[in-house]
């Protein structure tokens, strides 16, 4: 099972799987939307943990394209924002959670791990 991460920062990518083979997670990164989609069909993945600010389309685009496909995966949404108001719907659609970068989010992230 792999862990997919998507953001539009390569250094946030290479920070995040870096933190998730600590921990024994293997990991396929991505910039774009369309590539999660692509990698979803063709491997097990167990978990989605997604940018909300994509090279190709919103990170809430994308979580409404996970949710409409068959497979059923963890949503974690990891953003610099700190609006409330996007974290509640994030998780009226069934994003698991939503992690502000910076601080302790490494801390928070464990938790699902």
């Amino acid at each position: 099972m792999y862990v997919v991460h998507v953001d539009n920062s390569k250094f946030f990518q290479k920070v995040m799987k870096i933190f998730l083979a600590e921990l024994g997670i293997e990991t396929l990164s991505y910039e774009r939307g369309e590539d999660v989609l692509d990698a979803v069909e063709s491997h097990k993945v167990s978990c989605v943990i997604t940018g909300l600010e994509l090279a190709d389309m919103s990170g809430e685009n994308l979580i409404k394209k996970l949710l409409f496909s068959a497979h059923n995966m963890t949503l974690i949404a990891v953003t610099s924002s700190d609006d409330e108001e996007r974290a509640q719907r994030l998780s009226e659609f069934g994003v698991k959670a939503t992690i502000q970068k910076g601080g302790n989010w490494k801390e928070k992230l464990r938790e699902y791990f």
